[in-house]
């Protein structure tokens, strides 16, 4: 009897995770804040510009990734977003994740990453992967 109690117990606290995935079907109607900033299609204009940098100097490669982040929506916001540096050849030389928290409304944010890139030359940055989602 006491065995059932506890997997009852259990079982109706693991109900409460909010790291669970919306079943299929789920309108956004029903969605949380946070799953609608999800599912929002135009929060990847926020990041207005993501380029290559390159500071070299007598002989020393100094290359970093720069960005300029726009919070279009109406609430604090985080950002995070995979990329990769892609060659001329097609060959991926890089590629990293980058995070920009706590973006208040209508805030821009600047950010910078040194990478491993020898020279920027014939290199193409693309975004593998963007999120924003609303900070508490």
């Amino acid at each position: 009897m006491i065995v059932i109690v506890v997997v009852v117990l259990v079982i109706a606290m693991g109900d409460s995770d909010e790291n669970t995935t919306p079943a299929p079907g789920r309108t956004t109607a029903d969605a949380t804040p946070r799953e609608k900033t999800r599912e929002s299609g135009g929060e990847r204009a926020d990041l207005v510009t993501f380029r290559l940098d390159d500071r070299s100097a007598a002989g020393i490669t100094n290359i970093w990734a720069v960005w300029t982040i726009k919070n279009s929506s109406g609430e604090k916001s985080d950002y995070s977003w995979d990329w990769e540096a892609v060659g001329a050849d097609g060959v991926r030389l890089t590629n990293g994740s980058q995070l920009d928290t706590d973006v208040q409304p209508g805030q821009t944010a600047q950010g910078e990453y040194p990478t491993t890139l020898k020279s920027v030359k014939g290199v193409k940055l693309n975004i593998t992967s963007f999120d924003r989602t609303a900070s508490y």
